[in-house]
């Protein structure tokens, strides 16, 4: 679990185990029907969003990184005489 916590949110770890919740009652109540089908999609859906959510998250931790190295290199170059 610790493990999981570094790549998602708590928020985004609560969606994805409510919405598996929710297709396995689905599952379990509609039997194996057409709406099988339509809670299949939703379950996708929801876990394409969060693993876009993660991917924006790595992207923006990358992208501050490199602006902090180009700031670090400017003030370090504004100090010399």
């Amino acid at each position: 679990m610790k493990k999981l916590k570094q790549y998602f949110d708590i928020w985004s770890i609560v969606v994805i185990g409510l919405t598996f919740v929710l297709f396995v009652v689905a599952l379990f109540t509609k039997g194996m029907t057409h709406d099988l089908l339509l809670e299949a999609g939703v379950l996708l859906v929801s876990v394409k969003l969060i693993l876009m959510a993660y991917r924006n998250s790595v992207t923006a931790d990358t992208i501050h990184q490199k602006l902090d190295k180009i700031y670090n290199k400017l003030r370090c170059d504004e100090s010399e005489p």
